[in-house]
C-alpha cells in the first residue's frame, strides 16, 4: 500500500508525466495506495495492533500524517470516542455530522436531509479534502475544551505539529507536483482532488457501512449517563460485518469488514479477525445476541442508503 501510495507521486514528482492521461492515472493509483494506508496499515498501528513492537506502530502511525491527517487527532476521534461511544448520539464522532447530514435518529431533522442518501455520496469522496486543511484544527479546538487535549502547551505544541505535518503533505502532493508537470496548473489541481475523491469515498463507505445500516441500534444514556447493556453487548448491537468471506477484500481494506471483531478487540491483529468471526457468531447465538451481518459489500451498500433515507425523514425518536 506504501508502494502505490508513494511510487506514483515519486513519477509525479520527478516530471515523468507527458499528458493528463498519466497524471491522472498516476494521482488515482496514489488515491488507492493512500486509502489502503488508511485503512489497512495506520488504523491498525494507532490501535496498537500491527505490531508487537510499540516503536513499530508508533512508526507506522505517522503514515496518517503522510496522507494529510494527522495521527493524534485521529487517535482521539477513533480510538477514545468511536470506540467507547459506538452510535451514541453527539459522543461518537463518527456519526457526528455536518448541519446537511444525519446519521442518528437522535440528531435534529432538517428538511436537506430528505434528499441525503442522493447526495451524500459527493461528501464522502470530498471529506478528506476536509480533513487536510480544516478538520484536524477543529476536533483540536473541540478536543481541548472537552479536556481530551490538556492545557494551552499541549493544544499550541500539536497545532503547530499538525501546521508542520500538512506542509510537508501539501509540498511532496501538490506544490511539486505544480512545479515540476509539464501541464497547466488546474490539470494537476483537478488530479490531485480526483485522489482525495477516491479516497474519501472509499474510506467512508467502508466505515459508514459498520454502523450506519438498519437494525443497529442508537442507544441513549439514562439521566445518570449509563447505558442499558454492557460494553461488549454494545459492540454487538451497534455494529455491522459485511462480506465475510472474501478473503481479498478483507485484505485491501485492512479487514473492516469484520467489524464487530474489531470493536470487541480492537488491540489484536485484523488478519485474526476471520477466524475468531465463527467463534463470535455461535456465542452471540447462544446467548440470543445480535450478530448483524451483510453477504456482501454490495449489499451493505444498499442497506446503508436505505438508512440514509430512513434518517432523513425519520422524526428525532425521544430519550
Amino acid at each position: 500500500m506504501l508502494c502505490i501510495y508513494f511510487i506514483p507521486l515519486v513519477l509525479i514528482n520527478a516530471g515523468w508525466v507527458a499528458n493528463a492521461w498519466q497524471l491522472f492515472g498516476l494521482y488515482v493509483m496514489a488515491g488507492l495506495g493512500m486509502a489502503g494506508i488508511g485503512m489497512g496499515v495506520m488504523h491498525d498501528a494507532i490501535h496498537g495492533s500491527y505490531s508487537k513492537d510499540r516503536r513499530v506502530n508508533k512508526c507506522l502511525g505517522y503514515t496518517m500524517n503522510l496522507i494529510g491527517a494527522n495521527a493524534n487527532i485521529w487517535r482521539i476521534q477513533h480510538n477514545v470516542l468511536h470506540h467507547t461511544y459506538t452510535n451514541i448520539d453527539a459522543l461518537d464522532d463518527d456519526i457526528n455530522a455536518p448541519f446537511f447530514l444525519r446519521f442518528s435518529p437522535h440528531a435534529p431533522l432538517n428538511k436537506l436531509h430528505r434528499y441525503q442518501h442522493l447526495y451524500v455520496w459527493v461528501f464522502y469522496g470530498l471529506s478528506t479534502l476536509s480533513w487536510i486543511t480544516t478538520k484536524d484544527f477543529i476536533r483540536l479546538r473541540r478536543y481541548h475544551k472537552m479536556g481530551l487535549v490538556k492545557g494551552g502547551k499541549a493544544f499550541v505544541h500539536e497545532a503547530f505539529k499538525i501546521s508542520m505535518w500538512k506542509i510537508i503533505y501539501f509540498t511532496f502532493s501538490l506544490v511539486i507536483p505544480l512545479i515540476m508537470v509539464p501541464l497547466s496548473w488546474w490539470l494537476v489541481v483537478l488530479a490531485f482532488i480526483t485522489m482525495h475523491f477516491i479516497t474519501g469515498l472509499l474510506t467512508s463507505l467502508v466505515f459508514q457501512a459498520a454502523h450506519v445500516v438498519p437494525g443497529v441500534h442508537y442507544p441513549l444514556p439514562s439521566d445518570e449517563g449509563n447505558i442499558d447493556h454492557n460494553w461488549y453487548i454494545h459492540q454487538l448491537m451497534t455494529t455491522n460485518n459485511f462480506s465475510p468471506n472474501n478473503r481479498i477484500f478483507s485484505w485491501l481494506i485492512g479487514g473492516l469488514n469484520y467489524q464487530i471483531e474489531h470493536h470487541l478487540w480492537p488491540n489484536i491483529s485484523h488478519v485474526h479477525y476471520h477466524k475468531l468471526s465463527s467463534i463470535v457468531a455461535e456465542t452471540a447465538a447462544r446467548y440470543g445476541i445480535p450478530y448483524y451481518v451483510k453477504k456482501n459489500f454490495f449489499s451493505a451498500l444498499i442497506a446503508h442508503a436505505k438508512m440514509l433515507k430512513q434518517l432523513g425523514r425519520q422524526q428525532p425518536a425521544m430519550a
